[in-house]
């Protein structure tokens, strides 16, 4: 914790907001989406998605593949408790769907499901879209499958196992947008990071949950905006988001949002 906060001391120093932009990709994303003031009505379903799951205290058992919880450390967990203390936020929640929604990607993939709150909200900023979702705990993933099944959320693919089984046997050749929200350990995310690589285009964005979990997290964020075929990455503090347009000039950018 003590790290999470001398970190985000250090981004408030040096991020910036849409003025401190001079690339017309990165500004327009910013200005149009991150800063967003629609008030889009499957926010309506977010919220009330996430107020419901708030309210359940059935315990399900977690099989943990990655770094865990910091806060959770029993495997029985009740449903309300990770809601509060490790799913995603209604804030982020409420982004990634904006960006879901400005870049309109056809094919998602998300490494760990959890809840399912983050994947509800790609659903219903797409709902023509494909997007496979991978969790390796076998009741959560059960869980949130029957959560989707009752929003309606048909354009939702659940797989069950750990990444590096999984994502070897998607037949899917190209995606447009990637989270990994899965397993908060340096050599895990650089290794499905090289395993996702082939898979992205030009117009592509891999965007890495909680960049600042650990040394180790922060390390693998910092290599992987050295990669050579990464051009323009963002860093919002919880996310780190990148790009691979070979139009652009490798640039680095930390905005607030």
């Amino acid at each position: 914790m003590l790290y999470q906060v001398k970190q985000y001391i250090k981004f408030l120093l040096k991020s910036t907001n849409q003025h401190g932009v001079h690339s017309p990709f990165v500004y327009n994303l910013v200005t149009h989406c991150f800063y967003d003031k629609t008030k889009y009505p499957q926010y309506h379903n977010i919220k009330g998605f996430r107020k419901r799951l708030k309210q359940i205290n059935d315990k399900i058992e977690v099989t943990d593949f990655g770094a865990g919880s910091n806060t959770l450390k029993s495997k029985s967990r009740a449903i309300s408790d990770m809601v509060k203390h490790v799913a995603t936020s209604q804030k982020n929640a409420k982004l990634l769907f904006r960006i879901a929604n400005y870049f309109k990607p056809n094919t998602v993939l998300e490494l760990g499901t959890s809840l399912g709150l983050a994947t509800q909200a790609l659903a219903l900023a797409q709902k023509n879209s494909k997007i496979i979702t991978i969790e390796g705990c076998p009741e959560l993933s059960n869980y949130t499958k029957t959560q989707f099944k009752s929003q309606q959320l048909h354009n939702i693919q659940t797989r069950i196992g750990p990444f590096k089984d999984i994502v070897p046997e998607i037949k899917s050749s190209k995606f447009d947008l990637v989270f990994f929200d899965g397993n908060h350990q340096k050599d895990a995310t650089l290794s499905y990071f090289e395993m996702l690589l082939p898979k992205a285009h030009n117009d592509s964005v891999f965007i890495f949950d909680d960049i600042y979990w650990s040394k180790g997290m922060t390390a693998a964020w910092n290599i992987i905006k050295q990669h050579p075929k990464v051009t323009v990455t963002i860093d919002t503090f919880y996310w780190g988001m990148v790009f691979f347009r070979t139009e652009q000039a490798k640039e680095h950018f930390t905005i607030r949002t």
